[in-house]
């Protein structure tokens, strides 16, 4: 008898890049929610957002039930575009781009095709910290791995999971127009780059500056788009 729904939530996290890193994943199966993470002491967060959707669909090779459409959701365009498209023209030309490059993380994607064999799935691409819930709680998971630590995880009911409103992929609006603000900023010219080591703030014209100052060093860096941008940060940063 086939599952009547499946609907899954991924997320991978790292801590540097490479770097400590986590995954997390939530797979609701008829009434049914199980949380699955995991960690790696040294890796990328492209692979272990890799690793969350490998890991959520090799668990659903364990039930012992016909497998309906699998809906899965995800905020990396990464595992979505390379699983959908990109994989083809990879083994096409034997795992090399069209730069004659060797595919990164080759390993992975091979895993992730054999687990994907013979199901019928539906990606979805949900933004990324902009209140989705399956999406945040994934990204806890994901997050706390990458720290070290042991996040306690669910399997059970789905009427007695916590998060309420699992299946509501709508973003919040606050956090969106923050999010696009931030990502405006970031593609900003800037005017300077203010950093703090030991005390002592500096400005510098490039970035190339100001990562040579702080890069390995306990630092607070920003960029400023304007003078008075640059003068409002030393203020605060002098207090």
């Amino acid at each position: 008898m086939p599952l009547e729904s499946i609907t899954i939530f991924t997320d991978g996290s790292s801590r540097g890049n490479p770097g400590p890193g986590g995954f997390g994943a939530v797979v609701i199966t008829d009434g049914k929610v199980t949380e699955l993470g995991g960690r790696e002491a040294h890796t990328t967060n492209n692979r272990m957002e890799i690793q969350a959707a490998i890991s959520a669909l090799s668990y659903l090779s364990t039930l012992h039930f016909a497998l309906s459409t699998i809906t899965v959701y995800s905020d990396s365009s990464y595992v979505i575009n390379g699983i959908t498209k990109w994989v083809f023209g990879w083994q096409k030309n034997g795992w090399q781009t069209l730069q004659k490059k060797e595919v990164e993380n080759r390993d992975l994607w091979e895993a992730f095709i054999g687990v994907t064999k013979g199901k019928s799935i539906e990606w979805k691409q949900v933004g990324g910290h902009v209140g989705v819930a399956g999406n945040v709680r994934c990204d806890e998971i994901a997050t706390a791995f990458a720290d070290g630590a042991k996040p306690d995880l669910y399997s059970g009911p789905l009427e007695q999971y916590t998060i309420k409103n699992i299946f509501d992929v709508s973003q919040d609006a606050g956090l969106a127009k923050e999010k696009s603000s931030n990502r405006a900023h970031s593609n900003a010219k800037a005017y300077s780059y203010v950093s703090l080591v030991g005390g002592k703030i500096e400005t510098h014209k490039t970035w190339a500056e100001c990562e040579a100052r702080v890069k390995g060093k306990p630092a607070k860096f920003k960029k400023a788009l304007s003078v008075d941008g640059e003068r409002t940060l030393i203020a605060e940063w002098s207090k």
